[in-house]
């Protein structure tokens, strides 16, 4: 039914909090104009920590956001002619059909940006499937290598199951290798998130030895020290371990990770910058990611 209101609190029409040039990614999706991203309201996950729960988390709220598909290309047209260098969906999980529905209407009318799927990887195989060829670059986290750490932090049911089922997915579209142009901008890959959570309650090198092993040490990774406290972790005793930043020892624990894996691929934040964060806001232009080559 039109009206349905699923799981996600998410119906027919796409919900679009607000959508910028935004300075704080990678730099091969930053640049110097910005990448172009589209932030969506609601999620299929409700991550107790949530840095953006404010869009995430307040269905009621989002409601008054919703658009129709054809504003949602003409968002796409507007970041292109404002100079960005790519179309980036965040969150887009649970609109990929009005997703792709603008992304075709948008090349329609001369959108020609690579398109970045930057999501939470709980992503359905056989969406992501139709999704291909669309997609350009896949961004997607890999939270946790414990299921369990999914249904209690983010309130989902076998998370790493079905991320990983995703990922490999991503990959099997992609492969490892990284396809820049001539300006070092990302044009097609895949890019996988690993969050540094307090108390390694991601279980970091779990989910680092399966991309290695699984996939290939040649597969970039994005290593972030920018968790804080937010949302219920900041207030409900019953999350007390992400009760705070991650200390510079555990920060440094996990670069070591790195070398000792093996990954030779992708970015990692510098541990004192990280405290920017990746806001909707985000315009300061001081370099907050290197090269992980750079730490061998």
């Amino acid at each position: 039914m039109k009206d349905e209101i699923a799981a996600c609190y998410s119906g027919r029409l796409p919900i679009v909090s607000s959508y910028t040039a935004h300075f704080g990614e990678e730099p091969c999706l930053s640049g110097t104009r910005g990448a172009g991203n589209i932030f969506f309201g609601n999620c299929n996950l409700r991550c107790v920590y949530c840095q953006n729960y404010q869009i995430s988390q307040t269905w009621k709220t989002q409601r008054k956001n919703e658009i129709t598909v054809e504003r949602l290309a003409e968002m796409m047209l507007e970041l292109e002619q404002r100079g960005c260098h790519n179309i980036g969906f965040v969150s887009p999980t649970h609109f990929a059909p009005q997703m792709a529905r603008a992304i075709l209407l948008a090349t329609e009318q001369g959108l020609d940006l690579p398109i970045i799927y930057n999501t939470n990887a709980y992503d359905s195989v056989e969406v992501l499937r139709l999704l291909e060829g669309l997609v350009d670059v896949y961004l997607p986290d890999l939270k946790y290598a414990d299921s369990a750490a999914g249904f209690t932090y983010s309130k989902v049911r076998d998370y790493a199951h079905f991320a990983r089922l995703a990922i490999k997915e991503m990959h099997r579209q992609m492969g490892s290798e990284l396809v820049f142009d001539a300006d070092g901008l990302l044009q097609r890959g895949l890019l996988i998130r690993l969050l540094v959570l307090p108390n390694d309650i991601a279980d970091l090198e779990a989910n680092l030895r399966w991309i290695r092993d699984e996939l290939s040490p040649k597969t970039a990774i994005s290593l972030m020290a920018q968790y804080y406290a937010t949302n219920k972790a900041a207030t409900d005793d019953r999350y007390i371990l992400l009760s705070r930043r991650i200390s510079e020892r555990e920060w440094f624990e996990a670069v070591s990770l790195i070398n000792e894996l093996g990954m030779e691929e992708g970015f990692m934040q510098e541990y004192e910058s990280a405290s920017h964060y990746y806001r909707p806001d985000f315009t300061d232009s001081e370099e907050p990611f290197r090269d992980i080559r750079d730490f061998k």
